[in-house]
């Protein structure tokens, strides 16, 4: 089934978020074993946690022993909030022809961004691991 596209960033954030999820609470990972994790750059996913401790779903600890661990609410960390950290919060539709808030293309984009929200919404980090 192909649908949107999100950026490989967000699927590295994801990842990222259910490996720290996973990991002793309270034990800080590396960026290296993380990307290691992944097979992808450690600079690239450092740029990937700057964006998510932003958010503050994850905690950043520097010096010999630093790495990150997830924030302490982990289990209601949702997939909107991940994506969001990552992608913005932006409309993924962008209306080019006409700025009419009548326009029933428009309705139907945002209606179905809604929808897609709700259900990244409802997905957390805590369901998901309940379920695995």
């Amino acid at each position: 089934m192909k649908t949107l596209k999100y950026s490989k960033a967000t699927d590295y954030a994801l990842h990222t978020m259910l490996f720290l999820s996973q990991s002793r609470r309270g034990e800080t990972v590396s960026v290296i074993d993380l990307a290691q994790k992944q097979n992808i750059s450690p600079t690239y996913l450092s740029k990937i946690l700057t964006k998510l401790s932003k958010e503050g779903l994850v905690k950043a600890t520097s010096g010999v022993k630093g790495g990150y661990r997830i924030a302490s609410n982990w289990q209601e960390i949702s997939f909107l909030d991940i994506v969001h950290a990552i992608e913005g919060r932006q409309s993924l539709f962008e209306c080019y022809v006409h700025e009419d808030p009548n326009c029933g293309i428009k309705k139907v984009m945002y209606e179905a961004e809604s929808r897609m929200e709700e259900v990244l919404k409802n997905q957390t980090l805590g369901t998901l691991l309940e379920n695995q």
